[in-house]
């Protein structure tokens, strides 16, 4: 509907100053104001006419539909059928009254006249297609950054959707497990699982949100975690500056977490560590993630997952030049390094 609007608002704004144009720029000059009202009041409707049927006519219903023949067919015999049409008002109106001897020193099919006429009038044609085109671009390319952005929610919502059962099914696995073993931790278990799906409902959904909260939901999956492994496992999270203020799109470091676990820590290693160093310099946020290699992933490499996938595409959406993840692999040990800028509800 505002499309629509602009563009009557533009057509009226066009044509009333060609109008002024032909009826006041004129007359000012030769002081004929009556003589080139009348003129006005001809002219630009036959120029109004040509002017919308090449634009929406010939130019939406041929050329952009590849007809292109046909388009320029019709372009041709259209121009000449609008030329004689203003050249007739010139020859039998405007001759006999203000310029009696131009009917007896030239015919009404008078080539230099006719050109003159169609010169006159599809300059301004030209003028208010090129002002058309202008416009329709930029809302074709308005159109496309809304398409294109449309596409990219609908693609994190995707990825954020992934986060959610690859976290469900480790965990069901481990509420599984403490089940087989009649383990009396079991029921918490499931109470951090309710969290977790109340974190997901109710923040996960959202842009952005405080670190702090992110590092919370971390922190609950790691007890989560250490439940099943219980004091063989060493986890330790770091944070050495303030983070008040800095704000992250949610569950982007849960797959990095969920990463150090998966190949750092199996049933069937012995002691095992992951350590989590968070620090803020200026509006960079670097965390990194450690973990020890057990032995199975020290002899058959360290491959990335689904969830470390996910990790590097939400950053390129997200964090477009303003993120690095490194992930280096030692003998011993896997270290990933994320840094990401700040992320606000301007951005």
């Amino acid at each position: 509907m505002n499309s629509r609007k602009n563009d009557i608002l533009f057509n009226v704004q066009f044509w009333l100053l060609y109008f002024a144009y032909e009826w006041l720029a004129n007359a000012a000059v030769a002081c004929e104001y009556r003589r080139y009202l009348i003129n006005a009041i001809v002219i630009v409707p036959v120029t109004f006419a040509g002017a919308m049927f090449t634009v929406h006519v010939l130019f939406k219903h041929y050329y952009l539909k590849n007809r292109k023949r046909l388009f320029w067919a019709g372009l041709i015999v259209s121009m000449v059928a609008f030329v004689f049409l203003r050249r007739a008002f010139n020859y039998y109106y405007t001759y006999p009254l203000y310029y009696p001897e131009g009917n007896t020193t030239m015919s009404y099919v008078f080539l230099p006249k006719l050109i003159i006429e169609g010169v006159s009038m599809y300059l301004i044609v030209g003028l208010y297609s090129m002002f058309y085109f202008i416009k329709a671009w930029y809302e074709q390319q308005r159109l496309a950054q809304e398409f294109k952005q449309a596409k990219v929610e609908a693609e994190l919502a995707v990825l954020k959707s992934q986060v959610h059962p690859h976290f469900i099914f480790n965990t069901l696995n481990n509420i599984y497990s403490l089940t087989l073993q009649r383990h009396d931790k079991a029921p918490n278990l499931i109470h951090h699982l309710s969290s977790f799906l109340s974190y997901n409902l109710y923040d996960g959904t959202s842009r952005t949100i405080p670190l702090t909260k992110e590092l919370e939901h971390i922190n609950n999956y790691i007890e989560l975690e250490k439940i099943r492994y219980g004091n063989r496992l060493d986890v330790s999270v770091n944070v050495f500056d303030p983070i008040d203020n800095f704000n992250i799109s949610p569950l982007l470091l849960l797959p990095l977490i969920e990463n150090c676990f998966k190949h750092g820590v199996t049933p069937a290693t012995g002691n095992c560590w992951i350590q989590v160093d968070i620090s803020l310099q200026k509006d960079w946020l670097t965390v990194k993630f450690e973990n020890s290699l057990s032995g199975e992933h020290r002899q058959n490499g360290h491959r990335n997952g689904i969830g470390l996938e996910n990790v590097k595409r939400r950053l390129e959406i997200i964090y477009p030049e303003a993120h690095e993840l490194r992930c280096i692999r030692e003998q011993q040990s896997y270290l990933s390094i994320l840094k990401i800028k700040n992320l606000t509800h301007d951005n």
